[in-house]
């Protein structure tokens, strides 16, 4: 407080600033108390100032947040500040526009789709409604939705906002800059099998990034990836291979002064290639030089945990089931520290390492994964998803193993129930899942009760029933 009583703007500023020193310093759990007390001190009342400087503090707080991976505490916060600088600025100003995209932004990373495309909706028509059409933002806001658009399968309406994103880039002399959108157009025409256009979009902007960036820039490594996935797509893998050697001589090899994020995230990148490909060896040695480049880096906790348990089921393929045990623990520490409890990332993780268990023969362990993973699951998906009913068949499974038949029993019918609903009768996921209750039934003496159902909605490609081991999981 000032010397008036009143609160003072300059302790404010004295703590963002602060803040930012921790956070240069890697000391974000620092940080946090000094902004949320920063957050306290202006009121909204004193006018626009004091409400813009509480703005700025829940953004930066929202920042740290982000940093050290917990995403839900980094989207309240950004939400708050939203709704303190529409309070004192309106709805319809740019500035709101633009906080619109961040936290839309924020949403995509925390996998929020549907949220994140009605922010990124508000942020196109408030800047559309006060820019020149064609304006930077609205191509800024066309690239996030264009992506969006992308990842929920719209892949017309992807491509739609990427190409007018790219002719405002182009009108604003940002032609240097619109390579990005390029490869962008390249990913979309990609997911439409429209080969051939989503080479040429993919071409031209290599062509723009060895001339801007240079021909070892991790940038057009991106594009070499992009070739090498297409290519590994149509079959081709002869080109794929050469694309990815191509790509990996410059991560192997980066130039001075480029992230080491940016160089991790292509190992990872080019590894999903060669998993693809079956080449599980070479995957695996690129995932652990990626994560040797991350170094438990605190700013990326979900992305080394998302590494990880990638290690997990390529270690469960190879039948190292101890190493893809222990990825799967490191991941899962990782995650629940994050606060990314709830995801379903987190709930697909949990039932991959309840895999590993069971290999492992640690079937109370696995009963323990199972049972947190189809709750998860159950809330992020729903029951009908094919990841919730694989956890609740392992589920099934493990209590069988462990002598609970009555549980068992009670979840596969509910499961045998699920799929009929959902997949018709005639399905051999429904047929497998029949014969497992049977033979359950048959031991405790009971029949199952049924009820007549119509053959509709006979597939679902998702389910993915194995036998192993005696015990039948679901991957």
């Amino acid at each position: 407080m000032c010397s008036g009583g009143k609160p003072s703007l300059e302790l404010v500023m004295c703590l963002h600033v602060t803040a930012a020193i921790y956070c240069s310093l890697g000391q974000y759990n620092e940080a946090i108390p000094v902004l949320e007390h920063s957050i306290e001190i202006p009121v909204i009342k004193e006018g626009q100032e004091h409400a813009l400087a509480k703005f700025a503090g829940y953004m930066q707080l929202g920042d740290t947040f982000a940093m050290l991976g917990q995403l839900e505490n980094s989207i309240r916060c950004y939400t708050t500040g939203l709704e303190v600088q529409m309070q004192v600025l309106g709805e319809a100003d740019p500035r709101v526009g633009e906080t619109c995209r961040y936290l839309a932004e924020a949403h995509v990373q925390a996998l929020q789709f549907d949220e994140a495309k009605r922010l990124c909706q508000k942020a196109l028509d408030i800047h559309k409604e006060n820019g020149l059409p064609a304006s930077l933002e609205e191509a800024a806001d066309r690239r996030l939705m264009g992506l969006i658009c992308e990842i929920k399968g719209d892949h017309e309406a992807a491509l739609e906002h990427l190409v007018l994103a790219s002719m405002a880039m182009v009108a604003n002399g940002q032609e240097a800059e619109v390579a990005s959108v390029d490869c962008s157009i390249g990913d979309t025409y990609l997911s439409l099998s429209r080969y051939d256009e989503a080479v040429f979009a993919y071409q031209k902007a290599l062509t723009v990034y060895k001339t801007s960036k240079g021909e070892n820039h991790p940038a057009v490594g991106s594009v070499f990836v992009r070739l090498a996935d297409l290519y590994n797509r149509t079959g081709k893998i002869r080109e794929s291979k050469s694309y990815c050697e191509n790509a990996l001589r410059i991560y192997e090899k980066p130039i001075p002064g480029i992230p080491h994020e940016e160089i991790a995230s292509g190992l990872t990148d080019v590894s999903a290639i060669y998993e693809s490909m079956n080449e599980l060896e070479q995957a695996l040695k690129l995932l652990q030089k990626a994560l040797d480049i991350y170094n438990d880096a605190p700013g990326q906790q979900n992305t080394i945990a998302g590494i990880e348990a990638q290690m997990g089921v390529m270690y469960y393929m190879l039948g190292n089931y101890t190493e893809s045990y222990n990825s799967f623990k490191n991941a899962i520490l990782k995650l629940r520290a994050s606060g990314e409890k709830k995801s379903a990332f987190f709930g697909i993780a949990l039932n991959q390492m309840g895999l590993a268990c069971v290999q492992l023969y640690a079937i109370n362990e696995a009963v323990e994964l199972f049972e947190e993973a189809k709750s998860i699951l159950e809330q992020e998906y729903g029951p009908y998803h094919p990841d919730t009913l694989g956890a609740y068949s392992n589920l099934a499974a493990t209590y069988d193993a462990i002598g609970r038949w009555d549980d068992a029993i009670k979840i596969l019918e509910h499961v045998v129930g699920m799929r009929e609903e959902k997949l018709g009768t005639a399905n051999p996921d429904v047929d497998d899942e029949k014969r497992r209750l049977a033979e359950l039934l048959k031991e405790a003496g009971r029949v199952r009760n049924t009820r007549g159902r119509s053959l509709e909605d006979l597939l679902d490609t998702n389910a993915r029933p194995v036998n192993n081991g005696g015990i039948e999981i679901v991957q």
